[in-house]
């Protein structure tokens, strides 16, 4: 296997040390044992999956309403951080607090408490101070925009942004200006949020830590030894903190879900397609999701609900309209019926995440659901397939500059770039065809419940410097790839602490296209709980 490897570096231009070839050619085994292990389990007859057909309704335009006083009154800078941004959004609609007031008071906190997060990569304040004094002049003419209208926004580093350097978090793209916004960013921008500045990454969206070696690491608000997950790390740690009022991110394989769940937010990966990618740096094309984190449910379907919306431009971007989410939220859940994996999800758990999963079960059964076993145990063989089709098309997108500048990625990235390049193709091709047929397993399990239930993480943030396995029984994303592989929509929002005082997060999966009861459902645990108005204590 080694001389196969070293060949099929060779034949790409790379020559990795006879070391870190060996860790190498051992990741390729495991990942073409992994796979076919996958496909013994899957059954030839069958056939590929295809998603239900999404429903077609108009999505509500907001209509403006003339405020002819707007004589803001002082509100203290600390109450602004920590409000909702649903909340927020109706004091600045309101007149009882000025966009620019909101927007100087989250720039003065970002100065006086990233430099121990490292949240941010960039700032753009004058910009944002003068997209604030335009939202005062239209909301003061009456023109509002909608719910998010003055609302500061920070973004992953991944997303283009017209004017403002995108990096990636990489020494590549470090003086990349675009000139255009990502779509996603055109949608929130058109429903009035302000854009503060870019927040920091794992490199190139490639893991789980944010330990970057370009811009340094983003720390854990609840405890800055502790990585904040990944690799849409600054997002989670900057809402934590209360930096910004919402953010996006991306999900290939963990990349909202975990880094939320640790840093005690919201984040929500829709399903595949739903929401366009254009604009955003891939990883991979196949599993790639962009998606809302944000301090609350509410806040985070305010926030799909600004992006959701077809893009001819993508290729991959579902062309169904979509009815807001936002005005189901209060709906409750009698009746609902909610499926628990045992199998995989609820195994091998660390024993506080197992007490605080199960105290969110209660919760859910108090509320009138009904808790219903169910069996999809075939998520225990996803990590391989994850895995080979990451690693296959991330080493494709980098190929030139891993050739030519290897030296310039973190030795993780490097890696895993290094390791993705070693694969065979059929490795890869038989990984794509059990991709669909796995997807098709992992819908059939939900036929007879609304949604499913998990943890979205086995244990709590890891301290900087540990060694996170990507071994598939013992993964620490191993709860939530699946569902990049079957594109359901899935939420995490947080659900309890861990014996070390950290934040864990509870998994909520749908139907394909059925984000409203999703976020329905998590609407409702929060309400029932509260658990998102925990905040870290900051210096």
């Amino acid at each position: 296997m080694i001389d196969e490897v070293r060949a099929r570096l060779a034949r790409r231009g790379i020559a990795p040390p006879e070391e870190r070839l060996t860790r190498i050619a051992a990741e390729v085994a495991a990942i073409h044992d992994g796979v076919a292990r996958a496909g013994a389990l899957l059954e030839p007859s069958d056939s590929p999956w295809t998603p239900p057909r999404e429903e077609n309704a108009p999505a509500a335009a907001p209509t403006g309403t003339a405020r002819p006083d707007r004589a803001a009154r002082a509100v203290d800078s600390s109450e602004i951080a920590w409000l909702s941004a649903a909340e927020l959004g109706r004091r600045i609609r309101d007149g009882a607090v000025s966009p620019v007031e909101v927007v100087r008071s989250l720039l003065a906190r970002i100065d006086a408490l990233d430099g121990a997060l490292n949240c941010y990569v960039a700032i753009d304040g004058d910009r944002a101070l003068e997209a604030a004094e335009t939202s005062e002049r239209e909301l003061s003419a009456g023109n509002w925009r909608g719910p998010l209208h003055g609302v500061p926004m920070a973004l992953k580093d991944i997303y283009d942004t017209a004017g403002m350097a995108t990096c990636v978090g990489s020494d590549f793209l470090r003086h990349r200006v675009p000139d255009r916004d990502a779509f996603s960013v055109t949608r929130l921008r058109q429903a009035g949020a302000i854009l503060l500045g870019k927040l920091n990454m794992h490199e190139f969206a490639y893991g789980l830590t944010s330990d970057n070696p370009h811009f340094g690491p983003t720390r854990n608000p609840w405890d800055r030894e502790r990585v904040p997950g990944g690799s849409s790390g600054g997002s989670a740690a900057a809402l934590a903190a209360g930096l910004c009022h919402i953010s996006l991110g991306t999900d290939t394989g963990a990349s909202i879900r975990l880094p939320a769940a640790v840093c005690g937010v919201v984040g929500f990966k829709p399903t595949f397609g739903r929401v366009s990618r254009t604009g955003v740096f891939p990883l991979s094309w196949s599993l790639d999701h962009v998606g809302p984190m944000a301090r609350s449910v509410e806040d985070a379907a305010l926030v799909y609900d600004a992006i959701v919306s077809h893009d001819p431009n993508d290729p991959w971007c579902a062309r169904a309209s979509v009815a807001p989410t936002v005005p189901h939220l209060q709906a409750g859940i009698a009746g609902c019926r909610v499926g628990v994996p045992r199998r995989h999800f609820y195994e091998r758990l660390a024993p506080d995440v197992e007490r605080v999963t199960d105290a969110a079960l209660d919760v859910l059964r108090s509320l009138g659901a009904t808790i219903v076993e169910v069996d999809c145990s075939i998520a225990a063989d996803i990590v391989p397939i994850v895995l080979a089709i990451i690693g296959a098309e991330a080493s494709d997108v980098h190929a030139e500059w891993l050739a030519a500048h290897p030296e310039r990625y973190g030795a993780d990235v490097r890696h895993r770039l290094e390791t993705g390049a070693a694969l065979d193709a059929l490795d890869y091709a038989r990984a794509q065809r059990l991709h669909r047929r796995v997807a098709q397993r992992i819908v059939a399990a939900m036929a007879d419940v609304d949604v499913m239930v998990t943890p979205t993480v086995p244990r709590t943030a890891p301290r900087f410097g540990e060694v996170i396995s990507r071994e598939p029984t013992v993964a620490w994303n191993r709860l939530v790839s699946p569902f990049n592989v079957s594109g359901q929509p899935a939420l995490s929002l947080p659900c309890g602490f861990g014996d070390d005082g950290t934040p864990l997060g509870l998994q909520i999966v749908g139907r394909p296209f059925d984000e409203a009861t999703v976020l329905r459902v998590g609407a409702a645990y929060e309400r029932a709980t509260e658990r998102h108005r925990h905040r870290p204590a900051l210096a």
